[in-house]
């Protein structure tokens, strides 16, 4: 994997976990898991929010907020 065995591995997370400390390591991958997610349900084409207007099939060209006598 790129060249690192599990020295070097351990070696880059002992630093980061000095670094950052224990709780923020976690905040961090959570982060990162979060924004992969994401990344892939763009890819797919989900979409988390639908904002296309919803026809009611009533509508008689009266604004949304009347009501009908």
């Amino acid at each position: 994997m790129f060249g690192l065995g599990i020295g070097e591995l351990i070696l880059i997370l002992v630093i980061l976990l000095l670094i950052f400390g224990a709780n923020r390591l976690g905040d961090i991958g959570t982060g990162l898991g979060k924004a992969i997610r994401g990344f892939k349900d763009a890819i797919s084409g989900k979409e988390a929010i639908d904002v296309t207007p919803k026809k009611d099939g009533g509508g008689e060209g009266r604004p949304a907020g009347e009501k009908k006598n």
